[in-house]
């Protein structure tokens, strides 16, 4: 095994010995935050955590109307969104002329959420 797989797999041990307490501080960001903006690509749509976590936002009342979904909606397979998510308006992530991702329209609507 590599030295960089090594690090990586003890970060990873870390963490799974820590994790109680990274879900009491999630926990805790959670109830402390008044919005949330979820970059939804095929990884996150996968993670349980991220679904859990905007279900928490959609339930929350210090959520309301501000949980923004970010991503390419039409380029994503909906069948592991919930369709509540589906249904709900997106920022579509659109990459400028050098190729990288246009976050603009992002903090734009979250200056206006605010």
């Amino acid at each position: 095994m590599s030295s960089r797989h090594s690090r990586a797999l003890e970060r990873v041990l870390v963490i799974d010995d820590d994790l109680p307490e990274v879900c009491k501080a999630v926990g805790r960001a959670l109830e402390e935050s008044e919005a949330m903006v979820v970059l939804l690509t095929p990884s996150a749509i996968g993670s349980r955590w991220v679904l859990r976590e905007m279900e928490y936002a959609l339930g929350a009342k210090n959520y309301s109307n501000r949980l923004v979904v970010v991503g390419d909606k039409d380029g994503l397979a909906t069948t592991g969104v919930p369709w509540i998510i589906r249904r709900m308006p997106w920022l579509e992530l659109h990459e400028n002329e050098r190729g990288l991702p246009e976050v603009k329209p992002i903090a734009d609507a979250h200056r206006n959420h605010a």
